[in-house]
């Protein structure tokens, strides 16, 4: 795949176009081609910080970077000489999470959101000195009005006035620094701000079909550069929501709960949005340069890609129940009938122009290229590669024939390496691949494969039976169906065994079970795919195991939740049988119902809320997926577009490495050594090839495209990349396998995670850096 082009085509061409194409826009095209990326290394590493860079941002001229720590500090940085200009003492007394510039104000108010709950604005022209040496300066506004970490903050473009801040609290405030530069601290009993544009601390959705409960902790947002009344917010749960702002109501205050305000769209992944996996949240949502596409990146699985003009691409949209349609064995897809295949549908009828003959046959030698990874049992991931190739970047030039072919190739590859969720986008072949020819054997050959790694055997039954029948003489199809019959015949003698049977096993036989195996139980083992029968079961049927009721006393100031760090107090635990009693109550419209009793209400630290909200009629599915990083241990991880067209995508890992993909195919273009722990900021300058990286380390990475020769894989200071890609890539999908999946509510772990606990105290689980 190393020799294959790739689409921006060499740098020299462009090059030599500017001689006869008076009208190309050399600027866009030279920022970030191919040629340039693969060239990208280490070329400086900012040092002024003293912890965790957990933020840095460009400004709009792209002459100065900012960034934010654990430190609490605030850096100022001169992109042209690399250098540190100011380093303010902010006063937040915990880690800061996000910084911006304040547009249109020459760069000298910027704006800070941290793990105290507050948002400050700091003038620079206050600064007295340069460098570490500044003293600290009073921010020029301070609001204290949220109640949890403040994860991110947005800013328009051409408005000096406002800004907006999300918050784990479940609110998205807008703070508007003409109405006054200060609030209350949050549990006043004057506090009367009236700033929350979004209220969503009952807004959580474990599925689609679910109405929301709970807090939506909101860990990202953005706001689009090209039409600014449009809001991208994510965080708790799998669906990131757009909002358009002229359509909010007004402003409120945070006394008065809300319910969640109608969005115009969710988006999410069609696998994601229907089994409920809590552990499974966004952590950076971002809109493209052009604002028609949105960016989202999610913690324990993948980054995707989707459109936001979806109107003419209803292939993108899904409803309440679509994901299971696709999986159960019907005539129709659709509403439309499905006919056997005609003489037309293997023609490749298209123009018999020279430039789409010579497409057509590359398309051709790729889709051979898989064939013979699948036929001759090698590792499968240049397979999929080169069938990403041709559907992705070529599938409007290809027939339906050839389509047909490469759809139901990669699905097979896909189902033979078994990374997280690779099982649903094997789905999603077969599915499409059943449109194109209704009887094709291999279709609902490895759709019923498919399936029976999802241990949904009776759809896999009905599949495999079909494919039997649209060739008997391939035995794959007979054996297929007597293998599921087996599995049927073993599954239900295991649920018709006697009630005085032998009493199942405790988990984890032998061992006394830790308070971090009762909070979190185990998605996938280490060595089972994630596809497997353990971590595809319904919710219904774990919450049939276990029921955990809790209580807890926790002092100090209830409203803040920001004291000291430390947590005082008990957490009593009991656990028992599901049908022992019912532990949540629906309230009515627009109520807030307590999880257990109506005694215990005032002791609980969360209340489940329902609201009789209907889902969107259309939700936006994937357009592509970008794999091979890791995003699960922090969650501040960041997926961004590079280039000012946004032709590329890059993310930060848990390995300390970040990666960049080609947008159009999701091909690895380029993977790099970041840090000595884990990647979490990627931003690319605004005009120029030059990306800056930030993470657990206390400093700043600078990469430009300085590397003598073009490669994927580059190192960093620690030295030079050696590592073999694939087997990067698959060490991080190992890693993702090991997700460990909450039983407690969000809500209490996330007052959990707020806190640190003292050598040899109680650790109710493996605290995630955030």
């Amino acid at each position: 795949m190393e020799s294959l082009a790739f689409h921006d085509g060499n740098i020299y061409n462009f090059l030599d176009s500017r001689l006869t194409n008076t009208r190309y826009d050399v600027n866009l095209s030279l920022q970030t081609n191919s040629s340039l990326i693969r060239r990208l290394s280490q070329e400086r590493e900012l040092e002024g910080h003293q912890g965790c860079v957990n933020t840095i941002s460009w400004n709009s001229k792209g002459s100065l970077l900012i960034s934010g720590s654990d430190d609490t500090r605030i850096n100022i940085w001169s992109y042209s000489t690399r250098k540190l200009l100011h380093s303010i003492e902010t006063g937040h007394s915990t880690n800061i999470f996000c910084t911006k510039f304040i547009p249109e104000t020459s760069d000298e108010l910027v704006v800070s959101g941290a793990g105290d709950a507050e948002v400050r604005l700091f003038n620079l022209s206050r600064c007295s000195g340069r460098g570490l040496d500044d003293n600290a300066i009073a921010p020029s506004a301070l609001f204290q009005c949220h109640s949890r970490r403040v994860k991110k903050l947005a800013v328009e473009v051409g408005n000096p006035h406002v800004v907006w801040s999300a918050s784990e609290d479940g609110t998205l405030r807008q703070h508007d620094f003409r109405e006054g530069d200060s609030c209350p601290p949050a549990g006043s009993s004057h506090q009367e701000c009236r700033n929350v544009l979004l209220d969503l601390r009952c807004g959580a959705k474990r599925s689609l079909a679910d109405p929301p409960k709970q807090t939506l902790p909101l860990k990202s947002c953005d706001i689009s550069s090209t039409r600014p009344h449009l809001l991208l917010v994510g965080g708790g749960d799998a669906f990131a929501r757009l909002y358009d702002r002229r359509m909010l109501p007004p402003l409120t205050s945070c006394r008065k709960r809300m319910s969640p305000p109608p969005c115009v769209n969710y988006f999410c992944p069609m696998h994601l949005s229907e089994h409920g996996h809590s552990s499974v949240h966004l952590t950076h949502v971002a809109f493209s340069p052009n604002g028609e596409e949105v960016l989202l990146s999610y913690s324990g699985e993948h980054v995707y890609l989707m459109d936001v003009n979806h109107a003419d691409r209803s292939a993108m949209q899904y409803s309440v129940g679509d994901a299971s349609k696709i999986m159960s064995f019907t005539s129709t897809l659709n509403g439309v009938e499905l006919h056997p295949p005609a003489s037309v549908i293997f023609r490749n009828d298209l123009p018999s122009r020279k430039n789409i003959a010579a497409t057509l046959e590359k398309c051709r030698q790729l889709v051979e290229i898989a064939v013979n990874s699948l036929e001759e049992g090698t590792d499968p991931f240049y397979g999929i590669e080169a069938c990403n190739e041709v559907l992705e970047a070529h599938g409007s030039d290809i027939g339906p024939k050839l389509r047909h072919e490469c759809l139901c190739t990669r699905a097979a590859l896909l189902l033979k390496r078994k990374w997280k969720n690779d099982v649903h986008m094997a789905i999603r072949d077969c599915h499409n691949a059943r449109r194109i020819n209704s009887s094709s054997f291999r279709a609902h050959y490895y759709m019923a494969e498919a399936l029976e790694q999802l241990s949904k055997y009776k759809e896999a039954l009905d599949f495999a039976v079909a494919a039997h029948c649209f060739d008997p003489s391939n035995s794959l199809g007979a054996e297929k169906v007597d293998n599921i019959k087996k599995q049927l015949a073993a599954e239900s003698e295991k649920n018709n065994k006697p009630s005085n049977g032998p009493a199942r096993p405790e988990p984890r036989a032998g061992r006394v079970l830790s308070l971090s195996d009762i909070l979190y139980r185990s998605e996938a083992n280490s060595d089972a795919s994630q596809d497997g029968p353990r971590s595809e079961r319904e919710d219904s049927d774990y919450d049939e195991e276990l029921e955990v009721d809790f209580e807890t006393s926790i002092s100090g100031d209830e409203g803040r939740d920001v004291e000291d760090n430390v947590l005082h107090g008990s957490l009593n635990l009991r656990i028992h049988r599901r049908g022992d009693s019912t532990r949540e109550t629906s309230g009515a419209n627009g109520s807030c119902g307590s999880p257990s009793s109506s005694s215990q209400s005032d002791r609980l630290p969360y209340q489940v809320c329902v609201y009789a909200s209907e889902a969107p009629e259309a939700v936006i599915d994937m357009k592509r997926r970008y794999v091979g990083h890791c995003n699960i241990g922090t969650d501040i991880k960041q997926a961004s577009f590079l280039g000012q067209r946004g032709d590329y995508i890059a993310s930060g890992s848990d390995d300390g490495r970040w990666f960049i993909w080609e947008k159009k195919t999701g091909r690895l273009i380029k993977m790099l050594l970041g840090d000595e722990a884990v990647v979490n900021c990627v931003q690319c300058h605004p005009f120029d090839c030059v990306v800056a990286t930030s993470g657990i380390d206390n400093t700043i990475k600078i990469w430009t495209p300085s590397a003598s020769v073009p490669s994927v894989v580059a190192g960093g200071t620690v030295g030079p990349e050696t590592a073999n890609v694939l087997e990067v890539m698959q060490s991080n999908q190992q890693k993702l396998w090991r997700t460990r999946e909450p039983i407690l509510p969000h809500e209490l772990l996330e007052r959990f995670r707020m806190h640190e606990f003292s050598e040899g105290s109680l650790r109710p689980f493996e605290c995630a850096q955030s």
